[in-house]
């Protein structure tokens, strides 16, 4: 019976015979008997790796006439791919599945996860969505955010492709567990799945009270009703004092030309200007507007 090491940077693997490995790649460290091995280690027979010429490879080329083996630490090295599904299998550097060189980076480009530069074409360690072919990313990013993201939420971060860029992610190497998302239990990320329900408008005018409003379309850290700050009827979208400041976005102006619309409800009521009510909120009836 196999457990889980509490320590398993203490551990040596009795297949790999290494203690610091990246449990990305190798998995997680089982311990029995006193014997420790790492997860994705025990799948295959002791062979000499080719990429460091030690004894020990579990790893065989899936290719029919190639008889390379190599440790599963090893395959980063000798940029190597192991397939997490079906049958697991694992290619070497010259048999593994690649990109088509459909497209290339342009001059400067960046991985979309870290936002450091990437290579000027596809490669083992850079590598492209397959959908908008727009994201680049490097093999060590997408791998980690796949492990954190999982099946529940594992889609391209430019075009928010599923199907097609998981297939292919998964036939390059790209391990996709099939779960929820690594934070989908955490206190701190509960928070952020709270939707903003109060008017941040100065004085709500709203008949409904401070609910049911539209939010800042930048953030979404705000929230006002359409006429509590004289929003543009016509308008698309709002953002709030905080982000058309900083210059994120285009500020709406407001949709009544009279008083009230750059001074506010106050300036309106002392220069006369009505308001009426219609589908529960106040609006300017356009009688005591000059310009409506």
């Amino acid at each position: 019976r196999c457990s889980r090491l509490l320590s398993p940077s203490s551990a040596v693997c009795v297949l790999c015979r290494r203690t610091q490995v990246n449990p990305d790649i190798c998995g997680e460290t089982f311990t029995s008997g006193g014997l420790c091995a790492h997860q994705f280690c025990l799948v295959s027979s002791l062979k000499y790796c080719f990429v460091c010429d030690e004894r020990g490879a579990t790893i065989s080329c899936a290719e029919t006439s190639c008889e390379r083996s190599f440790h599963l630490p090893c395959a980063e090295d000798g940029e190597c791919v192991t397939q997490y599904f079906g049958q697991h299998r694992s290619f070497c550097w010259e048999h593994r599945p690649g990109q088509a060189a459909e497209a290339a980076p342009s001059h400067n480009n960046i991985c979309v996860i870290c936002l450091e530069p990437v290579g000027d074409s596809t490669s083992y360690h850079t590598m492209m969505c397959p959908d908008c072919k727009q994201a680049w990313f490097h093999r060590g990013c997408i791998r980690k955010h796949a492990l954190h993201a999982a099946t529940m939420r594992f889609f391209c971060p430019v075009c928010g492709g599923r199907a097609q860029f998981r297939s292919k992610m998964t036939m390059l190497g790209i391990q996709i567990p099939v779960r929820r998302p690594s934070w989908w239990d955490d206190e701190e990320y509960q928070l952020l799945r709270e939707r903003h329900r109060w008017c941040d408008a100065r004085m709500c005018i709203y008949i409904g009270g401070r609910e049911r409003l539209l939010l800042c379309s930048s953030c979404g850290s705000e929230g006002t009703h359409r006429y509590c700050t004289f929003w543009a009827t016509n308008g698309n979208s709002w953002e709030c004092n905080t982000c058309a400041g900083a210059g994120t976005g285009k500020r709406q102006r407001a949709a009544c030309r009279g008083a009230g619309a750059r001074q506010g409800l106050a300036a309106g009521a002392r220069g006369g200007l009505a308001l009426a009510m219609r589908d529960g909120s106040l609006f300017c009836p356009g009688a005591a507007c000059s310009s409506c």
